[in-house]
């Protein structure tokens, strides 16, 4: 894939389709593995902290254009490959398939991470087989640490901001989306009840982090704690 990166205006209209495509939420699951018990995917609490406001975009802490190769989060054992994704002719937004749920979608469409904006990075909690990728998102907590490595050799660090479970007839497309602001990341999966006759979670999780100035280079070991 190529490291050029869309014009501005390219990257406005696809976030403006991408907000009234997701509007209704992801669907990051059609089928449950897991749905119920002490097997049941991690939630977040239901009360959590508010978000901290979007930053300032800021040129000197922001990285280059570099699209994500892998991403991994200590606390929760996530250590994937990550893959581009765009929105599907159907109007959903693209994942990978079922038969790779152990792979993250990067949303090409916005920045990369570590860029000023929103990197957006979605991956299944389940299929019908496995776990997915972001099984235990929802047990991320403020302050744990998120790499990813990026395809120039060096790893943007993001920190949790916070955690939240949404409706998916109320996701809240603005903060997840955009390329205005600092450097952010955002994760998402599904979550929430198992809605067994039509086959999906009612809910998505989010999950909201900014860049940790000063990444290190992936490339000299650069893995950090959780």
């Amino acid at each position: 894939m190529s490291e050029a990166k869309p014009s501005s205006r390219s990257v406005h209209l696809r976030y403006w389709l991408a907000a009234v495509i997701t509007s209704t939420g992801i669907a990051l699951c059609v089928v449950g593995f897991r749905p119920t018990g002490l097997d049941a995917p991690p939630q977040p609490p239901a009360s959590v902290a508010d978000m901290p406001k979007a930053p300032a975009p800021n040129p000197e802490q922001a990285l280059p254009a570099s699209v994500p190769k892998q991403i991994r989060i200590p606390s929760i054992k996530v250590d994937a490959p990550v893959v581009p994704v765009d929105v599907q002719p159907d109007g959903a937004l693209g994942v990978p398939p079922l038969s790779r749920v152990d792979e993250v979608g990067w949303y090409r469409a916005g920045p990369t991470p570590g860029e000023n904006g929103r990197s957006v990075l979605v991956g299944h909690v389940d299929s019908k087989k496995e776990p997915g990728v972001f099984y235990s998102l929802g047990a991320l907590r403020q302050g744990r640490r998120i790499e990813v490595v990026r395809k120039d050799g060096t790893a943007a660090v993001f920190r949790v901001d916070g955690v939240k479970r949404v409706s998916k007839d109320r996701f809240p497309t603005e903060s997840v989306y955009g390329d205005e602001g600092g450097p952010e990341l955002r994760l998402v999966t599904c979550g929430g009840n198992f809605d067994r006759e039509r086959g999906h979670y009612d809910d998505n999780i989010i999950v909201y982090a900014s860049l940790i100035p000063g990444s290190p280079n992936a490339e000299n070991g650069g893995k950090q704690p959780d």
